[in-house]
């Protein structure tokens, strides 16, 4: 039949009882599955992982210029890693720079949210803010 029609015999389901085989046009059925995992591929969006770096000695100022700038790469639908590096003597105060960077987050609640509350990793204390769904 299927050389009559000038179409191919394709196995569907060769587990099943009796095996399932369709007569169609394999070559149209290969380029139509190649045009939707492309379509389906284009609408994924792949979030990045962007860094905003404060110190244990920043001024208002800029902590409301970082805020902005995060801010932003939030509404983009991107995460934001917050991390601040402590240098010096300054490792002997985490506790002050572990509540600087929650006073970050908590600017930021609007917007994001975190998952981890914020570790310190030798020498650095880290959060990743995850943004809010729209």
């Amino acid at each position: 039949m299927a050389d009559h029609e000038g179409l191919d015999l394709v196995l569907m389901s060769p587990s099943a009882n009796p095996p399932v085989c369709k007569l169609m046009d394999y070559g149209k059925y290969k380029f139509d599955a190649i045009k939707k995992d492309k379509e389906i591929r284009k609408n994924q969006k792949i979030s990045e992982i962007k860094e905003i770096q404060l110190s244990m000695r920043i001024d208002e100022y800029h902590v409301s210029f970082k805020l902005k700038n995060a801010q932003k790469i939030l509404q983009d639908g991107d995460k934001v890693k917050v991390s601040l590096r402590m240098r010096g003597r300054e490792q002997a105060y985490a506790k002050n720079a572990v509540e600087i960077v929650k006073k970050f987050v908590a600017d930021l609640a609007e917007y994001g949210s975190i998952d981890k509350e914020p570790a310190i990793m030798g020498r650095n204390v880290s959060v990743v803010i995850n943004p809010k769904k729209a």
